[in-house]
């Protein structure tokens, strides 16, 4: 259960404002730093080359950005780890973990369904990797003594199953495990208190909350954010001191928007499951589905994003995207505003056909991402789109039909 609360979400990483005589969160954009003499500067290269969080001197932005370490050592607090490392995006960051776990081996094994393009990274080898795709209870199964990590996504995207951490850890053994907590955030679940290795958050989401930021972040022991920080350095990989300081700015309001945001999801949640138009809900925990146990066991709340299929499949679920006036038809989630995407179509459409079925992504599901407006707003919104989406009234010249393969070879370049 989560141990996170406002006062700390406030004052995480601002502990020495007040010694620096400031009170906003002070921004540092160069990109390169003056040296009192070389002996420091050669020091401080190679203690950040190895990994190292910190030097006397910087020496290059590239290494190492103070806005973007004070934003790091707040979001381990949130998340309880020794370290976190900033990526400049959720793609950067697991590129990252890849990579510097290949000591250990070049096999991953992964539970579906994750997000679409780390399903699609993974599935390609486009970085030397194999993938093993299983079910959360067959993990045991599948580690070799070439396996790298094994990586899940709880609650998943998009469909919002959730996946036991404990659990996953204890067929894991030795073997680290990755959870992918960017719909839970630290405010909802903290995995590495469950045994995981590795917390990946897609920043650009809750954590920035506002659409205007692209980051990705890694929280874990300081041995492995050695690691992280070596191959960032050598990639380039550095999220940018702005889209730190943003963060940073948006973590005192986190616990108020992810809470504000849940409640109103499972208030639709519950009215979508009772509109004639609705086939079917997809909710964490919701309505005792199998999985409440394990929800109150492994989270404080369902979180901000829901997920349904309208009866009439893709035509319908096409239709509901057009008509919204007030959601905003768009990828993304975490933001203030609600989004309603259609992932077969989009987050998801680099998965290949099987890949999407064995996800349970149909061609039918709509995932939408809670912002803050009022409930009864959004639900006047998704009514009249359901009333225009019904069979009966469907344009068939509205959307070309049912999405077909988008094999990741094939999208390889793309």
């Amino acid at each position: 259960m989560s141990r996170y609360d406002h006062t700390l979400g406030v004052h995480a990483g601002r502990e020495d404002l007040r010694e620096l005589g400031v009170h906003a969160l002070p921004v540092d954009l160069s990109t390169t730093y003056p040296l009192q003499d070389l002996g420091t500067g050669t020091a401080s290269l190679d203690a950040l080359v190895a990994g190292q969080a910190e030097a006397e001197n910087p020496v290059y932005a590239r290494l190492l950005n103070p806005t973007v370490s004070r934003f790091e050592k707040a979001l381990a607090r949130l998340e309880n780890a020794e370290a976190a490392v900033g990526f400049a995006s959720g793609m950067a960051a697991l590129t990252a973990i890849v990579l510097a776990t290949q000591e250990r081996g070049r096999e991953i094994v992964a539970v579906r369904p994750i997000y679409g393009t780390s399903d699609h990274l993974l599935e390609s080898g486009l970085l030397g990797n194999k993938v093993t795709w299983t079910t959360a209870d067959k993990v045991a199964d599948c580690i070799t003594d070439e396996t790298a990590f094994v990586m899940i996504e709880t609650p998943a995207n998009p469909t919002l199953e959730l996946v036991d951490i404990a659990e996953v850890v204890r067929q894991a053994g030795d073997v680290p495990v990755v959870v992918d907590s960017t719909f839970a955030t630290p405010v909802l679940q903290q995995p590495l208190e469950m045994g995981a290795a590795m917390v990946l958050h897609s920043a650009t989401k809750f954590l920035g909350g506002h659409g205007d930021v692209i980051a990705g972040a890694v929280a874990c022991s300081e041995s492995l954010a050695a690691g992280l920080r070596q191959v960032r350095v050598a990639t380039g990989a550095l999220m940018h001191p702005w889209a730190a300081y943003l963060l940073h700015r948006s973590l005192p309001t986190l616990k108020l928007r992810v809470e504000r945001a849940q409640q109103t999801a499972l208030d639709l949640a519950d009215r979508l499951a009772g509109h004639p138009d609705v086939e079917r809900v997809f909710y964490p925990g919701w309505r005792n589905d199998g999985q409440r146990e394990l929800l109150d066991r492994q989270m404080s709340g369902g979180g901000c994003v829901l997920a349904f299929e309208p009866k009439g499949g893709y035509r319908a679920a096409s239709t509901v995207m057009r008509e919204v006036s007030l959601m905003t038809p768009a990828v993304s989630l975490g933001s203030v505003d609600t989004l309603i995407q259609h992932p077969a179509g989009l987050t998801h459409r680099v998965l290949s056909e099987q890949g999407r079925e064995s996800g349970g992504i149909g061609d039918g599901l709509l995932r939408v991402s809670i912002g803050l407006e009022e409930a009864d707003d959004l639900w006047a919104d998704l009514t009249a789109a359901l009333r225009a989406a019904r069979p009966a009234t469907t344009d068939p010249s509205s959307c070309a039909g049912p999405i077909r393969d988008a094999s990741p070879s094939a999208l390889k370049t793309a």
